[in-house]
């Protein structure tokens, strides 16, 4: 037990309990009455009171009854408090994860029926937490913990500043809602870092101060906890909730493809997982336009396990201790196609049937359950079936791209040169080609630094502001490696591909804030020296680059070629044969950027809850929207001109976009045992076992109160005087 404001207590009781005991050894003070009798007395009764002021201190309850209240008080007044281990410091930070996997309905494993979800239990054992803190002294504030409340998903945010203020914690962590979007605590890590308390010392300037203690509230899914460090005064604890036996079965994947020759035959793949440790059967059902047009039957077979490598050491230690090594699971995979023939476009929802656990369709916490609902759901965006126009741009020709896109069930297929190019350009008529294949030459950049709007497949050209540095021409290389389950990359074999002269690129992170801040960037395919095929994106254009020239390899000679011409030209236009709705895509806890046609006014989206916001556009027809906390469709809207794809409806247009988790480990919904931290890994912890200090004082004010209540009692019943 401690006390707070022990000095204070220690005064009072100095001056309080010897001035009771005073009053109890000073002798009662009658009124003088002057009678006759009495008269020769008065001189002799005078000496005494003179000479004795005092009495003899007799047996008295009320005065050990007194004391007694007196001491509670003066206890009171010192603050006692009774503190555990895990909550030592005066600075708190609670980090509660909000992501889909915190959807999970295992939280309190002992409610089976209308179970509880993890980010309830976890907001429920970080209020206790708060319950833990010391409250301000009576006399000390400054002695007071403080916390601050921070939520996260993939994004971050700070829901309470510093403060002692218990109610205003609670009522922040109560605030907090679950997302559809996958869990990242990067950003959670460096928003508590920004708010740790840096101290000034002389000659020294601004160093780190006293440690926090963070408390991290979730079932440790996240995949960037090696990007993660605290601060080096900083205490690392990590509140699991959930459990690591669950199991879950999710849709990990969903496209939309067209075929090339007869883009009217549309394929839905969907892609499974399962964590489950048996066999569990499914249904998946296909909605088109909120009418059911499919179901498919599947068996997911369980998840396999292997037990994790150890040392020497380790396995010495585990010899001797009675619990074995916990099993690694590697989630299986499994999948359904439904093909289909359809030139419209259409909103396809995906969605599994079967999981749940009681006759009443409710979700039960039981051995085999699915716990996670979240992922059972998906959908894509189909835009209407057509053959798209590309025009390819070229300062000195190339017989094999012409002869490529020659065999492409194209609507139109225009060469022209650069000249010509930015002719279409600067007269408006960019929006007549879903496609420009630039050939060994890019146009100067457009206002932001970048290719102008529009979708391209660039050879022999590296254009500026697209995320990817030139690293200059280098001599004979191969491809080493290159991404096989990328739309573009599917079905090309690159093995025999020989590049005489190679251009490789590499892939530029942006800076936060900086040009180019909306400029991603990946690699298809890499060298020995480097990427050599990259798909960039910004704002308004997205593009396929080969930086090196076709000429100076035997690629044109190779069928690959022309399948990744194909694939490449598709995947960019969106609309004509291969992967089609990927633009119209986004993840939770991303930002929904598009471009509208120019002159889009009253612009509003619709979230899946049917909620609806205003959106300015920009002057060249730019919106933003997020972050994306839900999954669903999201409608956009308007009045003004429309785009190919775009459809109308009650006299404005419209576009949609679909939002799907489609995180393989997020789905995966075994909480983790520990967090690997850059710096240490950090074991899992019971949050429900949380300690911290308990007051006292309050207490003590009780008893002191209860005792002047009996003192008063005793005194009118003048039990004992």
């Amino acid at each position: 037990m401690t006390w707070l404001t022990p000095l204070i207590a220690g005064i009072a009781a100095a001056i309080a309990v010897p001035s009771l005991v005073i009053l109890y050894f000073l002798k009662l003070r009658r009124r003088d009455m002057e009678v006759s009798t009495t008269l020769l007395w008065k001189k002799a009764i005078q000496d005494i009171q003179a000479n004795a002021p005092f009495q003899k201190l007799r047996r008295n309850i009320l005065l050990i009854l007194q004391i007694i209240a007196l001491a509670a008080a003066i206890a009171a007044v010192g603050q006692p408090q009774l503190s555990g281990d895990t909550t030592k410091g005066d600075r708190h930070i609670i980090l509660i994860d909000r992501s889909a996997s915190m959807n999970a309905i295992d939280g309190d494993p002992a409610k089976k029926t209308n179970p509880a979800t993890r980010l309830e239990i976890a907001k429920k054992q970080a209020e206790e937490l708060v319950d833990t803190l010391r409250e301000p002294g009576v006399f000390q504030k400054e002695s007071a913990d403080q916390a601050m409340v921070i939520a996260f998903d993939s994004t971050a945010e700070v829901r309470q500043q510093f403060t002692s203020d218990k109610s205003l914690l609670k009522a922040a962590i109560r605030s907090i809602a679950a997302t559809d979007g996958p869990t990242r605590l990067t950003e959670a890590m460096r928003l508590a870092t920004a708010h740790s308390k840096p101290v000034v010392v002389e000659n020294r300037g601004l160093v780190s101060g006293p440690g926090s203690v963070l408390h991290l509230f979730g079932d440790g899914k996240m995949p960037d906890t090696m990007e993660t460090q605290p601060g080096a005064n900083d205490t690392f604890m990590f509140h699991r909730v959930g459990e690591p036996e669950s199991g879950n079965v999710a849709i990990a994947n969903v496209r939309a493809e067209r075929a090339f020759d007869n883009p009217s035959q549309l394929s839905i793949f969907v892609g499974l997982q399962s964590t489950m440790r048996a066999p569990r059967a499914v249904d998946v059902e296909l909605t088109i336009d909120g009418a059911v047009a499919g179901v498919k039957a599947v068996t997911m077979p369980p998840a396999t396990s292997v037990l994790p490598e150890t040392s020497n050491t380790d396995k010495g230690a585990e010899a001797g201790d009675s619990k074995p090594p916990t099993p690694v699971f590697t989630p299986s995979t499994g999948g359904v196609v439904f093909p289909m023939e359809r030139v419209e476009g259409a909103l396809v929802s995906v969605r599994l049937r079967g999981l749940d656990d009681d006759n009443a369709g409710n979700r039960a916490l039981t051995p085999t359950a699915d716990v996670l609902p979240t992922d059972d759901a998906a959908y894509v965006v189909v835009p209407p079936a057509k053959r798209l126009a590309v025009a390819i741009v070229s300062a000195k020709g190339n017989l094999f791209l012409s002869a490529a896109l020659d065999g492409l069930p194209l609507s139109r297929h225009d060469v022209m040169t650069p000249e010509q190019f930015q002719k279409v350009l600067a007269e408006g008529r960019g929006g007549e080609y879903d496609v420009f294949v630039l050939d060994g030459w890019v146009p100067a950049p457009d206002g932001d630094g970048s290719l102008p709007p529009g979708r391209y497949v660039i050879f022999n050209a590296v254009p500026p502001g697209a995320g990817v540095m030139d690293k200059g021409v280098s001599g004979p290389t191969q491809i080493v490696d290159w991404d096989r389950s990328h739309p573009v990359m599917r079905s090309v074999n690159l093995d025999p591909l020989i590049i005489g002269k190679n251009r490789a690129v590499e892939v530029v992170k942006a800076q936060a804030g900086g040009a180019g801040a909306d400029v991603s960037a990946v690699v298809l395919a890499s060298t020995t020296s480097g990427a050599s095929i990259v798909e960039a994106r910004g704002a308004d254009w997205r593009a396929v680059i080969v930086p090196w020239d076709l000429m100076e390899s035997n690629w044109p000679f190779d069928v690959g070629f022309i399948v990744f011409t194909a694939q490449a030209v598709g995947y960019v236009g969106g609309s004509s044969g291969g992967v089609i709705g990927q633009s119209q895509m986004v993840q939770p806890g991303a930002i929904l950027s598009d471009r509208l046609p120019t002159g889009a006014s009253n612009v509003t989206i619709e979230s899946p809850a049917g909620e609806s916001s205003r959106l300015e556009a920009a002057a060249d027809g730019r919106v933003v929207f997020g972050p994306i906390r839900a999954m669903g469709f999201y409608r956009v809207s308007w009045t003004g001109s429309s785009g190919p794809t775009d459809s109308q409806r009650d006299g404005r247009n419209e576009r949609f976009f679909a939002a799907n988790l489609l995180d393989s480990r997020e789905s995966d919904a075994a909480s983790a045992d520990k967090l690997e931290l850059a710096s240490r890994p950090v074991a899992a912890q019971d949050a429900l076992e949380t300690k911290g200090t308990r007051k006292l004082w309050p207490w003590f004010l009780l008893g002191a109160l209860a005792v002047v209540m009996l003192e008063w009692f005793v005194y009118n019943r003048k039990v004992h005087v």
